[in-house]
């Protein structure tokens, strides 16, 4: 850790900042409908962008707008169910259950894109599944999984969605009006789900205000550090740094006073060892590894994949 850039030390910055996310959105939902929290949270994120990138909003195109518009989407679908199932589980348990996404997203890939896994990624993949399962309570019944779990497994899917599209699009498209669209888009669908699952407003509470604003801003600080840094840290690094989320969730949650199984916490260990293989690169015949940021390889160029609350 001493040996760390300023660049991969920032990024730990933030990590820690995505592993309080969880605790701050479980608490907020005590007191809002996950819906208009997502709704609420985006806006302020949208906001905050609009505010830094303002002059290129100005060429903004009909492709970029759609290109926007998808990944919004899914990040809508992914942090709306992941919110939705902070209603019901603890946040520790949320961030180890989220973190099943990192792996997700080159198994997506050889899907989507034809793009076939390593071997290391397809034994990271095994070791998360088996760490989900501890994490999800496995015993001599099956797999105990209540409705907030059942949310946080199904919003993985358009997180790991997410990583896909800002790969096709992100770097074909102006990066300040994409992050304002999705953000905007994000926020539009999560109020209008409101009606279309009941949810009414919320009574007023200094608790979703703030907690809304805090990661309004908390979004867009996460974003424009990642920009920054990453242009010198290798997607692999970054990753592996981004492991540690779950870890800071779990001590912020312990903090408050939750508490793992000690079965979940080898879940949790095995997710987060998974995750780091599933981005480790072999070395190659030069003595030099993949990740090398120093020489990248087309695909360094693109965002790592990200998560938090």
């Amino acid at each position: 850790m001493l040996g760390l850039s300023v660049q991969e030390w920032a990024l730990v910055g933030i990590t820690m900042i995505w592993g309080g996310t969880f605790l701050v959105v479980h608490t907020a939902v005590q007191h809002s409908g996950p819906w208009f929290f997502v709704g609420f949270r985006f806006l302020a994120a949208a906001l905050f962008a609009a505010a830094i990138f303002w002059r290129s909003l100005r060429g903004i195109t009909w492709r970029e707008i759609g290109a926007g518009a998808a990944i919004g989407a899914a990040i809508y679908g992914g942090y709306g169910l992941q919110t939705a199932g902070l209603q019901t589980i603890d946040s520790s348990t949320s961030a180890f259950m989220t973190a099943f996404y990192v792996p997700l997203v080159p198994l997506l890939q050889w899907i989507v894109l034809r793009k076939a896994p390593r071997g290391l990624t397809l034994l990271g993949a095994g070791l998360a599944f088996v760490g989900l399962l501890l994490v999800a309570g496995i015993g001599s019944r099956g797999i105990h999984l209540g409705v907030g779990e059942i949310l946080t497994l199904a919003g993985t899917l358009p997180m790991a969605g997410e990583i896909i599209l800002i790969t096709l699009f992100g770097s074909r498209f102006n990066v300040g009006r994409l992050t304002v669209v999705q953000l905007l888009t994000a926020s539009l669908l999560g109020f209008a789900t409101m009606p279309a699952v009941g949810e009414g407003m919320p009574a007023f509470s200094w608790v979703w205000v703030i907690a809304g604003l805090a990661m309004g801003l908390a979004s867009g600080l996460i974003q424009l550090t990642m920009t920054w840094a990453q242009r010198s840290v290798s997607p692999t690094r970054a990753t592996i740094i981004y492991t540690g989320e779950p870890v800071w969730a779990g001590v912020v949650g312990r903090i408050a006073g939750e508490r793992i199984p000690p079965l979940a916490i080898l879940g949790a260990a095995l997710i987060i060892l998974g995750n780091v293989l599933s981005e480790l690169q072999p070395r190659r015949a030069g003595g030099r590894s993949d990740e090398d940021p120093e020489q990248p390889r087309p695909d360094e160029r693109e965002q790592a994949p990200q998560a938090g609350a």
